[in-house]
């Protein structure tokens, strides 16, 4: 990176009290824990000046430390992802952070450099985040997928669980691209800061995603995409096939 590029980290926010699987940033991926799997892949991105895990949790951190990484403890009650990265914002020397999620062990550092020269692309970006084209048709209907509309700037119009856009002729020649939202999100700083300063509103209640507080707040978030997929580990069912996935690809 020449000296007048922004300097950008990564922020993987983990915490250890997780719903559907405790202690999931710690959980066993052959070999190696899910935290250090997400770490390293990270690692790799050639955009990226530092890494870093905000946890809330001692033992989260220590497991941190054992492999080389950085961990910064933040406080227990964050409700999201975004706002935990916000807490390390207000004393980071970075200009913009990008959230890769804990659960996400196969993130390719293609994506997040993808994400990376999309907001340093265009000053005018203040957010960003990634979408994949959907192939198959069970996931459009899956509410555990999050699926996301674009303007004709490639703006984020809406996210949801729902099949959206709904195909209404779905007897006629209509073909609809539907898309995938990963949950990789590119932030310049100042605009990081102000997020725990935005209400929540009705839709981010209802659908149970974080993004939507942005949209609701008038943000706009540039959606760039990306060939690169991800699997997230969300419930113990997922770390079979998950480590199945590593054994295939020949991830260390």
């Amino acid at each position: 990176m020449d000296a007048e590029s922004p300097v950008i980290w990564a922020v993987i926010p983990a915490r250890y009290a997780a719903s559907r699987l405790p202690g999931k940033p710690l959980v066993n991926l052959g070999g190696k824990s899910m935290i250090q799997r997400v770490w390293e892949r990270v690692r790799q991105a050639r955009r990226i000046a530092k890494v870093m895990v905000a946890t809330d949790d001692e033992r989260i951190r220590s497991a941190v430390q054992s492999f080389g990484g950085e961990a910064i403890m933040t406080r227990p009650n964050h409700p999201t992802g975004t706002s935990r990265i916000a807490e390390v914002a207000v004393s980071a020397k970075a200009d913009i952070f990008i959230n890769v999620q804990g659960d996400e062990p196969l993130v390719a550092p293609e994506a997040v450099d993808a994400l990376a020269d999309c907001i340093t692309g265009d000053d005018s970006i203040t957010l960003a985040t990634l979408a994949v084209p959907l192939k198959n048709p069970a996931d459009i209907m899956d509410p555990n997928i999050c699926k996301v509309v674009l303007d004709f700037d490639g703006n984020a119009l809406y996210f949801s669980r729902a099949p959206i856009p709904w195909v209404r002729d779905s007897a006629g020649k209509v073909h609809a691209r539907h898309w995938k939202h990963l949950g990789l999100y590119a932030y310049r700083r100042d605009a990081l800061l102000e997020y725990e300063t935005l209400p929540p509103g009705e839709l981010e209640r209802l659908e149970q995603l974080e993004q939507l507080r942005w949209l609701e707040n008038g943000y706009k978030i540039r959606v760039a995409e990306t060939s690169h997929d991800s699997v997230s580990v969300d419930v113990p069912d997922d770390i079979p096939r998950v480590e199945k996935l590593i054994r295939e690809s020949a991830i260390e």
